[in-house]
């Protein structure tokens, strides 16, 4: 696979950026509705965009019989503007503490490929040596129709310094200052952006997902650990430092819980799959009770286990209403690998939430979307996507 396109993104203004990017994610659109949704004249969305299509960026999609025979004798039919996702191709992997992920993916970061790795030892360097053999062998499986390569997306969870690729602090990784770029570029000779993770998956949201058509949203992902990613105001918050969201260290539980971050009554001590297991474990005297084991005798009404996801509700539910009454977000996503047993905790959540969340604010809709792992790297190759189009370090045009 190329690691390079053929050609960069002729974007030499901000219009061409803002153009393209109403394109790349509510495409296929008109001209006309280019120009109605960025105030920009019909003229300069013609001049943003010929140069993308004499690159071969983006194309005119023919209209259908329909749309043409609706618009005869109104002028010339409208063709709809769409990417050519096979244009580029970008890589996106997940770091967890037992496996890493990753996928290939085209302009739209549709999923075209997917490797699974196990991983046995959490080391930065033998991590790191492992995404980068992952990265080949993902580059390998590239056939002539996959686009070329322009850059590669890690995700890993805790405080993340994207601009300089570095992993400040990962609690479930046990990194700290961890320069996960630099240490891929001993490897891989690829430009390389490092994220956190839920905030990928938030990315992913706004420019792929739910959020395309959202004023403002949020992403709780619930498992492991208890994350959550903010878009407002037009941009999915990063915040000054680079952590924001982090709804899983609200200190909400009792101060008697010490957490993985090492600090006291953090959310994560009562409502990560891990917490409620430990709980189930302590109440049940089922030292050997696996999550999906706790998950059954909840199911089967068991007091005890039903007790630990009670107890998770109220906290998330908690969490929640001091996330919406701060930043009020019209729509709260639930996701990630803990959402298989939602609905033993959903009632005490929703009734938390209501109970804690001011005025309107509580007006906002709570959805529930399941997200693999496979969705999470697919986060990591749409922050890659974004600094592609936008021209942001290491992907500078």
């Amino acid at each position: 696979m190329p690691l390079r396109p053929h050609r960069s993104l002729p974007l030499a203004t901000p219009a061409g950026v803002e153009v393209l990017t109403r394109i790349l994610t509510q495409g296929p659109i008109p001209r006309v509705e280019i120009a109605r949704r960025t105030g920009l004249s019909q003229a300069a969305v013609t001049k943003a965009v010929a140069p993308l299509i004499e690159a071969g960026f983006v194309t005119d999609q023919p209209a259908t019989p329909a749309e043409a025979e609706s618009q005869l004798g109104i002028g010339r039919p409208v063709s709809p503007l769409t990417v050519v996702r096979n244009s580029i191709s970008v890589i996106g992997l997940k770091v967890t503490p037992t496996a890493l992920i990753g996928v290939t993916t085209d302009f739209t970061a549709g999923i075209l490929t997917v490797r699974h790795r196990p991983l046995d030892d959490t080391t930065p360097a033998v991590v790191i040596e492992q995404l980068a053999e992952l990265a080949k062998e993902l580059m390998e499986a590239a056939d002539a129709t996959t686009g070329p390569l322009i850059g590669i997306g890690v995700a890993v969870s805790g405080d993340v310094d994207a601009r300089h690729g570095l992993v400040r602090h990962s609690p479930l990784m046990g990194w700290r200052d961890v320069a996960v770029a630099d240490l891929m570029a001993k490897h891989l000779k690829v430009p390389v952006v490092v994220t956190n993770d839920v905030r990928a998956l938030t990315v992913a949201e706004h420019w792929f997902g739910v959020g395309v058509d959202a004023d403002s949203f949020a992403v709780v992902t619930i498992g492991s650990g208890i994350g959550c990613g903010l878009y407002i105001n037009g941009e999915v918050v990063s915040g000054a430092y680079g952590v924001s969201g982090e709804l899983g260290h609200l200190p909400l539980a009792p101060g008697d819980l010490v957490c993985t971050c090492g600090r006291r009554g953090c959310v994560e001590t009562v409502a990560s799959s891990d917490a409620i297991l430990a709980r189930a474990r302590e109440t049940t005297g089922r030292r050997r009770l696996d999550l999906a084991g706790a998950i059954k005798l909840a199911h089967e009404g068991d007091k005890h286990a039903r007790e630990a996801f009670d107890r998770a509700g109220e906290v998330i539910g908690s969490a929640l209403a001091a996330m919406v009454n701060l930043v009020g977000p019209e729509l709260v996503v639930i996701a990630g690998e803990g959402v298989a047993e939602y609905d033993l905790y959903e009632e005490r959540m929703r009734q938390a939430f209501q109970a804690h969340a001011f005025g309107a604010a509580g007006k906002g809709r709570l959805m529930l979307r399941s997200h693999t792992f496979d969705d999470w790297a697919r986060g990591a190759a749409a922050t890659v996507i974004r600094s592609y189009v936008r021209g942001e370090p290491p992907l500078q045009r």
